[in-house]
């Protein structure tokens, strides 16, 4: 099979990350025969710095036209200073938007090999956590109307969050659909006892879940939520829930793993066509000195091959090759705690030869 990948290296350690990605992504099609082709699009602040804009007409049209899009990191202090609208950020916005992928997949795995990593005492995690967040992408108080007014004590500004049926009913799809073929059970979260829209997201998933009678349903508070994540993450197997209580809430999963930089994500849309990148950001500090862990983007394009290709065999071959390699004791800089660590190339190389 021949695939065209769309890469969008971005900002800091992303060209590195993304490298790594792609060695991986052909070492795979060596093996399973494959061929996959590579064309690179800037994105963010390079973005900028090239032609005045953080998203040009010309990345959007190449991810269109790509079988699948893969994205490193946008961002730095560098463009701090910038106006809204300018920032690098915006262009993940704008991205998502015009590839019209509404669901965001972040899981949050804590693997064995890393217990000692996690935060969390030993005795919560003791038979680790599997986590699937599946976050509402192109919706809510992102994308509502925004802006500056004068108020009742001057000058105020104010974001609208704002959900309409449609939008809350493809979402929850998706999140039963990734229940049933995990664990078969699904938590809603939303904050119902205050938010309007938080009051039709539970009245919608509580629709939906009659086509899904074999998926057991919960729903939770967003303040509970962010409580039981830590507390006891071993009870949740799918989380669905808004674009602001996904990117806070998957975050707060994220540190839970170990370390950041294992973690990888998949943004989906109608069409096989995704976006898949690392949830961490560009590390501008770390940028160009080999210690960026390049493991979040490897896992990412482990979906890439399941999600967007069908590829299932191909994708477990890369995550039980770092299952291994992190079995095995070898550790990147985030994660060395006294070891000597590899360098991005090394541990690049280490999954490769598992794979």
């Amino acid at each position: 099979m021949k695939l065209n990948v769309a890469l969008l290296k971005g900002d800091g350690i992303g060209p590195e990350i993304v490298e790594s990605a792609v060695e991986v992504l052909n070492a795979v099609g060596k093996k399973y025969g494959h061929e996959f082709s590579f064309t690179p699009y800037l994105i963010g602040g390079i973005a900028i710095d090239t032609y005045g804009e953080p998203l040009p007409k010309e990345t959007v049209d190449g991810c269109l036209k790509a079988d699948s899009v893969l994205l490193g990191a946008v961002g730095g202090p560098k463009w701090d200073s910038l106006a809204g609208n300018l920032r690098p950020e915006k262009a993940l916005l704008g991205i998502r938007s015009a590839m019209g992928l509404f669901t965001n997949l972040r899981p949050a795995k804590l693997y064995p090999a890393l217990k000692d990593e996690c935060p969390l005492r030993a005795d919560i995690v003791e038979n680790g956590f599997d986590i699937m967040i599946v976050r509402e992408l192109t919706g809510g108080i992102y994308f509502g109307e925004r802006g500056y007014r004068d108020g009742k004590y001057g000058e105020e500004a104010y974001d609208t969050e704002s959900y309409s049926r449609m939008e809350i009913e493809r979402i929850a799809k998706v999140a039963f659909e990734t229940a049933r073929k995990r664990r078969k059970k699904l938590t809603s979260i939303d904050k119902a006892n205050v938010l309007e829209t938080s009051r039709l997201w539970r009245k919608i998933m509580h629709e939906v879940a009659k086509d899904y009678p074999d998926v057991e349903l919960s729903d939770m508070l967003v303040d509970n939520a962010a409580m039981q994540l830590v507390r006891n993450p071993s009870q949740f197997d799918v989380i669905v829930t808004s674009n602001m209580f996904g990117d806070i809430l998957s975050d707060e999963a994220s540190q839970i793993t170990g370390s950041i930089g294992m973690l990888p994500s998949a943004s989906l849309g109608d069409t096989k066509r995704g976006l898949y990148e690392p949830i961490h950001g560009s590390a501008p500090d770390i940028a160009g000195q080999g210690k960026a862990n390049p493991i979040a983007t490897i896992l990412s394009v482990a979906m890439m091959l399941l999600y967007s290709f069908d590829m299932k065999k191909e994708s477990d071959a890369i995550v039980n090759a770092v299952d291994k390699v992190l079995e095995k004791g070898y550790r990147t800089a985030d994660l060395a705690r006294g070891k000597t660590p590899l360098t991005t190339k090394e541990m690049t190389e280490k999954i490769i030869l598992e794979i």
